[in-house]
C-alpha cells in the first residue's frame, strides 16, 4: 500500500506544478492536498504546529506572488489596472482558446486589448504593457515554482 499512497501524494504534487502552466488548476490546493493525503495515510504526527505555520506562510506567499509579479510587470511599463484585469482574464482564457501557446499569448493579448479599449492608448504603448504582463507572468511562474519546491522539500524533511 505504501507504493499506492506515495503515488497519490506525488501525483498531487505533480498536478500542483501543472497549475503553474494552467492557472485554472489550483496549485496550492494540490500541494496541501498532498500533505493531507500523507496525514490520512500515515498519520499527522509528523506535522507539528511549526510545520503548519511555515507551510501556511508559504501558501500566503504563493497567492501573493501571482498578483505581485503581474502587477510589477505591468506597472513598471506604465500599464493600468485595466491591463492587470485584461492580463488576468487572458491568462484564464488563453490556454483554452489557443492550446499550449495560449498561456503566453493570453495575458499579452488581454493586457493589450484592455489598454487599447479602456484607456485608448496607442498600439505601441499597449504592446509594451502586454510585454510587461508577459514578463510578470513568467517571473511569477519562476517564483512560484521555487516556492512550491521549498514547500515540498520542507514536507519531505518533516516526514522522512
Amino acid at each position: 500500500m505504501d507504493f499506492l499512497y506515495w503515488t497519490l501524494i506525488i501525483a498531487a504534487f505533480i498536478i500542483a506544478f501543472a497549475g503553474l502552466i494552467y492557472p485554472v488548476i489550483p496549485s496550492v490546493v494540490f500541494i496541501v492536498g498532498g500533505f493531507l493525503l500523507y496525514g490520512f495515510f500515515y498519520g499527522f504526527g509528523s506535522f507539528g504546529y511549526t510545520f503548519w505555520m511555515i507551510e501556511g506562510i508559504f501558501v500566503a506567499v504563493l497567492f501573493a506572488a501571482d498578483y505581485v509579479t503581474n502587477l510589477m510587470g505591468i506597472k513598471r511599463v506604465g500599464g493600468s489596472r485595466a491591463a492587470i484585469w485584461g492580463s488576468t482574464i487572458g491568462l484564464l482564457v488563453g490556454p483554452f482558446a489557443i492550446p499550449i501557446a495560449g498561456i503566453l499569448i493570453g495575458p499579452f493579448i488581454g493586457a493589450v486589448i484592455a489598454e487599447l479599449i479602456v484607456h485608448k492608448k496607442d498600439l505601441k504603448t499597449s504592446v509594451k504593457v502586454g510585454l510587461g504582463s508577459l514578463i510578470g507572468f513568467i517571473s511569477g511562474v519562476f517564483a512560484k515554482s521555487i516556492i512550491q519546491l521549498i514547500m515540498i522539500g520542507y514536507f519531505l524533511y518533516a516526514v522522512l
